[in-house]
């Protein structure tokens, strides 16, 4: 009788695998899937990028400076006649995601007609707070304004219900990152990102071996071998999309992917704010800050808003780092894959290892990067230099416009209380911290090594 129910437990448990491996994993068709969101993400930045070249794209009428002079009159940063144009430009990003929600196989798309003006509302209080010229000088941008407003909603108020439907964040980060590579000419993102690869892919598996050990050694986590690697993972290499990628490729259970998700997802927004303030106190070169917040802070969406407080050359360098680091996304979960196979898991059955296949890499390599080092190589081989000049004040607009979308969208799906309870039981929350703050510290020596200009010259 034990043992029946020994078997119907082993089998319950092979399904919430193999459940979760679906709900995470690329499918297993050999055909390419081009209707996922990192493609449309792909099609919505060359779209809008084409659109913009052949003049069919209006530019989109967004708040203004204000209160340079020091008064405090709100509606100066939206003018009566600019609000017809405002309304437009809301209508045009409503129509470009609907496009791609229609298609992606989502569930939440039934209420995105009237979720995605809310988010937009949400989106232009923020733009019209970031723009107020005192609060700008020290840092507080549109992109953390919507932070803090999606962060109020979440928390205080609760978020709807209705407006979940909207929150996309992925695809409004990917697609701006996308629009970003029109930004960083070809040459320059060569030689960043050969120098980002000594921040990155140095760095990085050295922080997952570091974490691993320490949980097993230090730690005990023993019988939590699948969880010390995802949050390991996580920590090194870009937050929720690691988490997944080598969660599954562990065997992972669901809640254990869960929990590491709910950390970085805390960190991240602490890191995001906290890392640059840090960068100006302890009075780091902006470039290297970049770098440094490139290589540490999770999401990528995240690492673009905080190297945008240090300047454009920040943003850049940070930007192009936590490309190339996500590119190993695919690397690190075959790694996993193949160590629990043949070390951690080696009581499993021979047949899995057959499972393990070089395609992988590939099919978990985030594709939005394509989209990005295509749109660098367009606007620096293909496209004259007037040209770019002109239309790429249009495209940084709209770049800055889904980033903004993308992290009241953060702000709306972070709730402190879901999130504390994921991180509950210490050894957890141990790992993370310490191996947080062994990845910054290697990180910032990386990031001096390679940016400060003492070692390697740069492209500025």
């Amino acid at each position: 009788m034990k043992g029946d129910k020994s078997m119907a437990s082993q089998q319950l448990r092979k399904k919430e695998i193999y459940s979760e491996i679906r709900e995470t994993a690329p499918p297993p068709s050999k055909k390419l899937n081009l209707n996922t969101e990192d493609w449309w993400a792909v099609w919505l930045g060359f779209g809008i990028i084409s659109l913009i070249l052949l003049s069919l794209f209006p530019a989109p009428t967004l708040p203004s400076r204000w209160g340079n002079d020091g008064s405090f009159n709100i509606i100066s940063s939206i003018p009566i006649n600019n609000i017809p144009g405002v309304i437009l430009t809301g209508g045009i990003a409503l129509l470009i995601f609907w496009v791609a929600i229609r298609f992606l196989k989502t569930e939440i798309k039934r209420n995105f007609l009237v979720a995605f003006p809310v988010l937009f509302g949400l989106s232009i209080l923020a733009y019209v707070l970031g723009q107020y010229g005192p609060w700008r000088h020290y840092g507080f941008n549109d992109v953390i304004w919507a932070l803090v407003i999606g962060l109020f909603i979440s928390n205080v108020l609760k978020t709807p219900t209705f407006l979940k439907s909207a929150l996309h964040t992925e695809l409004y980060i990917k697609t701006g990152l996308v629009l970003l590579g029109a930004s960083i000419l070809f040459d320059r993102m060569l030689a960043l990102g050969m120098l980002g690869i000594g921040v990155a892919w140095m760095v990085t598996p050295i922080v997952i071996i570091v974490m691993y050990l320490f949980s097993q050694r230090v730690l005990k986590m023993n019988d939590q071998k699948e969880l010390a690697v995802t949050i390991s993972s996580a920590t090194a290499v870009c937050g929720v999309s690691a988490a997944i990628a080598s969660g599954t490729a562990a065997k992972a259970k669901k809640e254990e992917i869960t929990l590491a998700i709910s950390i970085t997802l805390i960190f991240t927004i602490l890191m995001m704010i906290g890392m640059p303030a840090l960068v100006r106190l302890f009075g780091l070169d902006p470039v290297v800050g970049g770098a440094w917040l490139g290589g540490t802070i999770d999401a990528t969406g995240a690492v673009v808003a905080a190297g945008s407080l240090l300047g454009e050359n920040a943003m850049e360098v940070a930007s192009v780092i936590k490309m190339v680091q996500n590119i190993l996304i695919g690397f690190v979960a075959v790694g996993i894959a193949l160590f629990f196979v043949s070390r951690a898991n080696s009581h499993q059955q021979g047949s899995e290892k057959k499972q393990i296949k070089g395609k992988e890499i590939w099919d978990r390599m985030p594709k939005f990067i394509l989209g990005f080092i295509g749109a660098s190589l367009i606007f620096s081989f293909l496209i004259p230099q007037q040209t770019v000049e002109t239309v790429l004040p249009t495209i940084d607009q709209y770049r800055g416009l889904f980033f903004t979308l993308a992290f009241v969208s953060i702000g709306l799906e972070s709730n402190f209380k879901e999130l504390a309870k994921g991180v509950r039981g210490g050894k957890p929350i141990v790992l993370y911290i310490v191996g947080q703050l062994f990845n910054i510290i290697l990180t910032l020596l990386a990031a001096w090594i390679f940016f400060s200009g003492k070692f390697f010259s740069l492209p500025f």
